[in-house]
């Protein structure tokens, strides 16, 4: 099944209980496709979300609506049935919006070029939390609803823990020179892979955010610009690069009999927790609210020949 979509597309995805895909494309416009094994995909929408690209698109409210991202600094949100506007926010953010993420029923999180998160009540249309940590871009976001913390990749080359319960930076990783551009929580939650510019992956351990516990570098790889947790041993890489045109589904376990170029730490202090989600605890305090902040970490690679042993 192939949808010719005549433009670049930026973002991606799925309805949650129907067989519906949007996607944004780079000349503003948000298109609606109903798909099925045995049929031609149907567009059920078009419409020109935004003056600028649409970098960003979520189903939200269970999929009733689409919210959309846009360098222009807004956030619309689309009906669904209709395609009448449901909501927009013309001065959302103070850069240009590149990525938004669904977290509830009624909230969602969005992060601009200039490193800043926020988080939305959808049916309020007000923003609740606002983390202005990272010093460059916002590449990636996802969220760990058990303990109310959302991660962040930035182009400043850290990984950072946000708790939107308490509207504070709860930790951030040392600088890391290969850009992080995607992040996955794997492993039921225990464990958070990073994917990089560079086709290396990093792996910490929840608790352990100061530096990343194993690194695996895998040479026949570009970047990982994209990855989507599917399993909880499973992730795929989305690779927008036409000359590749690939998707792939990574094991864990394939990768831990053919990883060979490895860095473990083992040494990194567990980071502190305030809420209280089971994660081990040390004396450092944690960051305050709305600053930047950068954790420096006492990390030292060692030799391992296993990238996932800890898994």
């Amino acid at each position: 099944m192939e949808i010719n979509l005549k433009a670049i597309p930026f973002d991606i995805d799925f309805h949650p209980s129907d067989s519906l895909v949007a996607t944004g494309l780079i000349n503003g416009y948000l298109l609606l496709y109903r798909y099925a094994a045995d049929a031609e995909p149907q567009r059920l929408l078009k419409i020109r979300a935004h003056k600028k690209s649409c970098r960003a698109a979520r189903f939200i409210s269970n999929g009733r609506a689409i919210v959309t991202g846009s360098p222009d600094c807004s956030i619309l949100a689309t009906d669904v049935e209709t395609g009448a506007k449901v909501a927009h926010l013309e001065n959302a953010h103070s850069a240009p919006i590149n990525r938004i993420i669904n977290l509830t029923e009624a909230t969602i999180a969005s992060g601009d070029d200039a490193g800043c998160v926020k988080v939305w009540d959808t049916r309020q249309q007000s923003c609740c939390n606002t983390f202005q940590v990272h010093e460059e871009y916002i590449s990636d976001i996802t969220f760990a609803p058990d303990s109310m913390k959302l991660l962040a990749t930035s182009g400043d080359g850290t990984l950072s823990v946000l708790s939107v319960r308490n509207n504070k930076v709860h930790a951030q990783s040392e600088f890391c020179e290969d850009e992080p551009l995607s992040v996955v929580i794997m492993k039921n939650g225990r464990k958070v892979i990073c994917g990089t510019q560079t086709g290396t992956l990093l792996l910490y351990s929840w608790g352990f955010f100061s530096d990343c516990s194993s690194l695996c570098s895998l040479p026949e790889e570009s970047s990982f610009d994209s990855l989507l947790h599917v399993l909880s041993d499973r992730f795929v890489d989305l690779r927008p690069n036409p000359v590749d045109a690939l998707l792939k589904l990574w094991d864990m376990d394939e990768l831990l009999q053919g990883s060979s170029s490895v860095m473990r730490r083992n040494d990194a202090a567990p980071d502190s927790d305030s809420d209280s989600d089971g994660m081990d605890v040390d004396s450092r305090a944690p960051a305050s609210r709305g600053t930047k902040t950068k954790n420096v970490g006492n990390g030292k690679g060692q030799a391992s020949s296993s990238f996932f042993a800890e898994l």
